[in-house]
């Protein structure tokens, strides 16, 4: 059996997909290069935004005829757009996928491909761990095989589902509950994967901060503690592991105890995932945010204070139900103030369920939206090229995740994209960049005579301190 598996949507979809695929290849299936050459096709689906669901649909339309050709050919549904509730509308509009399986979850699909005997019945178990993220199967293998060359750089959830509920978001309603995951799962699922040779590991949650207060009758959470803290500083623990990163950061949840270990872990990265989504406190209200701009003015500067050199990134959306033109300004005014290193910024997009679709009209025209998302677009690209161009004649360290055409490319400590071209093998290595030309979007330098930095040295790159 050669399976083939399609992702969209975010880094916790990319997680889930890796794990599917390790558990099929646990139970004897192979990746196939080509949906057309798959027995067995998963979608694993999203459906924050419209565009990623319209992309959905399309794709399932795209593989009928392809079934129609190819009866035994298995089609499987997963992720956001299956949600943890009742399934029948999908089945009744997509008759040709054979399986729907939850966020996360593989079990349906090993139980049908058991059922029709394509998995031995002793692997299925096995493979569901491993897929689930609740344990490594066969002793000391991580929760994916990657199917080739390992990543440099990987995820691991540790938080699964949300239950903040933000007026406009779906993920509550689709992924469920908040569930954190145990401590030692996750310690030995990234140790797993650091002795397979993976150099930086990224914890996801939807608001990751969050993490481990459903586990407070664990005893490693001693008062005062913050869960996070205390799993950061086991995660720090693991030989060879070079880099660690968290994200998605809440306001209202990153404290003080969080903002003092990233200073003080030399391994945990200085780049912060926080999204503010509004600049105006009416706007964040009918959001269901719970703070004010003040709030996160207050915040990004305890950030700035304390760690040295910290990269900020955040999430905008614009076009919210009733946000008027000014409220709008204040939005572009604060992004102009902060001047942060990445926003992600987005159209709303009414999701059904939510509070927002409920109870607020969607009542900014599209080309509206879109005019206000090109005017923060057009402000935040000015912004990094102000930013990346003070890096220019300045060294930077790198951990080096692939090859493009001619040059290797990694990222910094700060999550800035450096090119280099250099005849040496680099995938792994962290090397030692001078920056020669800085865009809004990446950077481009050439290896200095040193080159290779030491493995064994995690160190604060004074380089971009300097910024």
């Amino acid at each position: 059996m050669k399976h083939f598996v399609w992702t969209i949507g975010c880094q916790m979809n990319q997680a889930d997909s890796r794990r599917l695929a390790s558990a099929l290849e646990s139970a004897g299936s192979t990746p196939a290069e080509h949906i057309d050459d798959a027995d067995l096709i998963i979608l694993n689906t999203c459906v924050v935004r419209q565009s990623a669901e319209d992309k959905v649909y399309g794709r399932l339309s795209s593989l009928k005829p392809l079934k129609d050709r190819h009866p035994e050919l298995i089609v499987g549904l997963m992720g956001c757009l299956v949600g943890v509730g009742d399934a029948t509308p999908l089945r009744e509009r997509f008759p040709w996928v054979d399986v729907l399986m939850p966020p996360s979850d593989p079990t349906p699909l090993l139980q049908h491909l058991s059922a029709r005997g394509l998995v031995d019945e002793r692997d299925l178990e096995p493979g569901r761990r491993v897929a689930s993220g609740t344990g490594c199967a066969q002793g000391d293998r991580p929760s994916f095989s990657h199917s080739g060359a390992c990543p440099v750089s990987d995820y691991v959830p540790i938080v699964l589902g949300c239950s903040h509920a933000c007026s406009y978001c779906i993920i509550p309603y689709r992924r469920g509950a908040e569930r954190s995951r145990p401590v030692d799962d996750i310690v030995r699922e990234t140790r797993a994967l650091v002795n397979q040779g993976v150099q930086e590991i990224t914890l996801l949650g939807q608001i990751v901060d969050r993490y481990g207060y459903d586990l407070k009758e664990q005893p490693e959470y001693v008062a005062g503690n913050t869960p996070l803290v205390s799993l950061l500083r086991r995660v720090h623990e693991i030989d060879g592991l070079t880099r660690i990163r968290f994200l998605t950061s809440h306001p209202a949840w990153m404290n003080d105890e969080l903002i003092d270990a990233v200073a003080e872990l030399p391994k945990v990265c200085e780049h912060i995932e926080v999204p503010v989504q509004a600049g105006n406190d009416d706007v964040l209200a009918r959001m269901r945010r719970g703070y004010t701009v003040e709030d996160y003015r207050r915040l990004v500067a305890r950030l700035r204070a304390r760690i040295p050199g910290v990269s900020i990134a955040t999430d905008i959306i614009v076009g919210f139900p009733g946000e008027t033109e000014a409220q709008f300004q204040d939005t572009y005014d604060l992004l102009a103030e902060l001047q942060l290193d990445k926003a992600h910024i987005a159209r709303y997009s009414p999701r059904p369920q939510t509070l927002a679709s409920r109870r607020f009209p969607d009542d900014v025209p599209r080309k509206e939206k879109e005019r206000r998302r090109k005017a923060l677009d057009e402000l935040q690209s000015g912004i990094l090229g102000e930013i990346n161009g003070c890096l220019l004649g300045q060294s930077v360290e790198i951990l080096v995740e692939g090859k493009k055409k001619e040059r290797w490319w990694g990222r910094t400590r700060t999550d800035k994209l450096v090119f280099f071209e250099d005849d040496r093998k680099w995938i792994g290595k962290l090397a030692r960049v001078n920056i020669t030309w800085a865009g809004p979007w990446s950077l481009i330098g050439a290896v200095e005579p040193a080159g290779e930095a030491d493995f064994q040295r995690h160190h604060r790159p004074t380089s971009e301190i300097q910024t």
